[in-house]
């Protein structure tokens, strides 16, 4: 099940799965609106019968202070990344239950475990959900439920684009963001997505609660 709110790039997911032969289909979806979130769950419940695994990575990032970013602006932030997350967790936890078990991956950041400059809204919603996923980890771990949380670097996406594309010097801005990265690189998309297929699989049978860095180094400390 691919979820999302634009049509054209999640029926883009849906095509490349099917070109490898898998099966998906696309939902378009809202993660801070109920409605739709408990519809996803239930189209997704009727078309495989059950839920293993949940994957949420819905994300705004606008650029601003506490001062600079507007109400409406934060509003939305924790409404994507926050409640987003607490919506797909709370309608999909039943099924888990239900089946005897399953899988929770949030995508959440480096923000999470540190602030940076002018994000003070994304900082604020990345910290949350790395706290929200521990808090399910050890509320579920009795019921073999688990979930971890990635946290990435900078990762070639349209979100990180739209983020060097507000700075004043945007080629400036690349270059300073990838002196910071240990590995001297931004990250593929790929990069993250292998570390969330090993925490969905049994391979990471032991691991839960955790904050799993994926950032080239920048944790590290920043060179």
């Amino acid at each position: 099940m691919v979820a999302g709110r634009n049509v054209s790039r999640g029926k883009g997911v849906v095509d490349e799965i099917k070109k490898q032969k898998g099966d998906a289909i696309f939902v378009r979806t809202d993660v801070s609106k109920t409605a739709d979130v408990k519809a996803l769950v239930e189209k997704t419940v009727s078309r495989y019968g059950r839920v293993d695994i949940l994957f949420n990575n819905a994300a705004l990032s606008p650029v601003g202070t506490v001062l600079t970013t507007s109400e409406k602006d934060w509003r939305a932030v924790i409404d994507t990344n926050i409640n987003g997350t607490f919506l797909c967790t709370r309608y999909v936890l039943p099924h888990m239950l239900k089946q005897g078990g399953g899988v929770i991956i949030n995508t959440g950041s480096i923000n999470s475990l540190m602030a940076m400059k002018d994000e003070a809204a994304y900082d604020a919603s990345k910290g949350g959900v790395l706290m929200l996923t521990r808090a399910t980890a050890l509320d579920f771990a009795k019921d073999n439920i688990r979930a971890n949380c990635i946290c990435p670097g900078a990762i070639e996406t349209p979100m990180l684009r739209g983020i060097l594309e507000h700075t004043s010097n945007p080629r400036e801005a690349e270059a300073d963001l990838i002196r910071k990265h240990a590995l001297g690189r931004i990250g593929a998309p790929e990069e993250v997505a292998k570390v969330a297929l090993f925490l969905a699989s049994d391979d990471s049978s032991f691991v839960t609660g955790t904050a799993l860095a994926v950032d080239g180094g920048m944790l590290g400390g920043w060179t």
